[in-house]
């Protein structure tokens, strides 16, 4: 059958001609918002990451989110994952775990992972309503904090790095962890020849000193991060050295069990932290680093003196500098937003949330003004991405008391008593001191052992179409200062 021909509509043809123009330039000028999720160990990232892609693309309260706040925000949905070599954020798998009956905190960070976040919102900014750009794309990149470790090693020397990992072995909090280890290292000689069983003797056995210290510390920053977490390099001799007594200006004689240590150290370096470095942090346009300050404070002087060594050494390697959304256009990206996370805020009544702020901005204030000087602006919150208590008042004789109540996890023991999961507990954190100095040196000591809680449980969309928002502390006013200027 033959169907007689028409003559094709030129005006609609060169409507929709305009209109697929118009949509690939919007493409090409959509600009890409790259947010790095850092933090040290049992600091809450897997966490914040997903609390904060449901509150966007669900909807929730968060009403000092100034986009939100302000009707301009249109939708958040989830978008193809945009880096084909890095593995994508398994935000389903958490929503499922807390979903659950009864819900459960998600896995930790094993890998870096990345997810893309397609946000439309309605611009202030006369330029952007010019170009017609009304969407950005956010782009989540979560790391382990065993990895972030690492970064310290950049501009470090293997004697160098062998003399620091062999005095933080002979602290206090790391000497019973790391005896073993150090009485089998102070009976070699660096000069004795390279020794293929005896490397790697040597690395199970600091390996082995890894994993205790971690195990036993309030606050987990020892590394290499990929003797903890070695993936696919397991058995790899890029994870065969340890460290080694040596001078400072030492070098190691050819041959040498020194030369063999200092070689597989340099290997390291070059194969697995500088790759990581160039390939993800160098691309961060804003960074949130979470830290456990409480944690910090119940493990004591020398939790505290471990965590400020710790955030030092990894700031060193940001390249804070000011940048816009419209450098991003062109490739040029440096970080110039940071903002330094106290998590778990829900663990202690909101009257001290000042005061904790306070710990960790002393905590990094040395860091903070030397990003502030190479441009990039600093800000220290106390957050909780997913709340999961409830503040109360109890009655203690005549007077009241400030409490956060919660439920504990199966097997948490509060004041000797065992719970099972499902019966709550109010507890009286005690108040932060005023003086952040004081709490730092030990001479204002605050010390409260609270219980692994329970997450509030994650609720699906109800018959009106409503998602259930789930509980935070300060999320939307961290949001709003990580990625409110680029939707204004």
């Amino acid at each position: 059958m033959r169907f007689p021909l028409r003559a094709p509509d030129l005006s609609t043809s060169l409507t929709d001609t305009w209109a697929k123009a118009g949509h690939r330039i919007s493409d090409l000028l959509t600009p890409s918002l790259r947010l790095g999720v850092t933090g040290l160990a049992r600091s809450g990232k897997t966490v914040f990451i997903t609390a904060l892609i449901r509150n966007l693309t669900q909807g929730g309260r968060l009403p000092f989110f100034g986009p939100y706040a302000e009707g301009r925000l249109i939708s958040a949905n989830l978008e193809p994952q945009p880096d084909d070599n890095v593995p994508r954020f398994d935000y389903e798998g958490h929503v499922r775990a807390l979903e659950a009956d009864p819900p459960v905190w998600p896995e930790s960070t094993r890998r870096v992972s990345e997810l893309r976040v397609a946000i439309s919102f309605a611009p202030e900014h006369a330029i952007r309503r010019a170009l017609g750009i009304r969407r950005l794309n956010l782009d989540i990149v979560d790391y382990p904090g065993e990895w972030l470790l690492d970064l310290a090693m950049l501009g470090e020397s293997y004697a160098s790095w062998s003399r620091d990992a062999l005095e933080r072995a002979r602290l206090g909090a790391h000497a019973a962890a790391g005896a073993e280890w150090l009485s089998f290292v102070s009976a070699l000689d660096p000069a004795t020849a390279e020794d293929e069983q005896l490397a790697l003797d040597g690395a199970r056995r600091f390996t082995a000193y890894l994993h205790a210290a971690r195990a036993q510390s309030a606050v987990a920053t020892l590394g290499p991060g990929r003797f903890l977490m070695p993936g696919d390099l397991e058995g790899s001799p890029l994870l065969t050295f340890f460290p080694l007594p040596l001078d400072q200006d030492c070098v190691p004689e050819r041959g040498s069990l020194a030369a063999m240590m200092a070689r597989r150290y340099d290997s390291y370096v070059a194969h697995v932290v500088r790759p990581f470095f160039r390939e993800h942090f160098s691309r961060l346009d804003r960074q949130i680093v979470l830290v456990d300050v409480l944690g910090a404070l119940n493990g004591g002087a020398d939790a505290i003196a471990e965590l400020e060594r710790a955030l030092a050494s990894v700031l060193r390697a940001f390249r804070p500098g000011v940048a816009s959304w419209l450098a991003s256009l062109v490739g040029a990206r440096r970080i110039d937003r940071l903002l330094f996370a106290a998590t778990k805020a829900d663990h202690i009544h909101h009257t001290s949330h000042d005061r904790l702020e306070a710990i960790l901005k002393l905590l990094t204030e040395r860091a903070a003004v030397r990003a502030g000087e190479a441009g990039a602006e600093a800000r220290v919150m106390a957050l909780a991405a997913l709340r999961a208590t409830r503040e109360a008042e109890v009655r203690d004789g005549k007077a009241m008391l400030p409490c956060i109540v919660g439920v504990p996890l199966p097997g948490e023991t509060v004041s000797g008593q065992r719970f099972d999961g499902k019966r709550e507990v109010a507890l009286f954190p005690g108040d932060l001191p005023d003086d952040p100095a004081g709490v730092l040196s030990g001479a204002a000591p605050f010390s409260a052992t609270f219980p692994r809680f329970r997450p509030p449980r994650l609720l699906p969309a109800q018959k009106s179409g409503e998602t259930p928002a789930p509980p935070h502390i300060r999320l939307d006013r961290a949001l709003d200062f990580l990625i409110g200027d680029w939707l204004a």
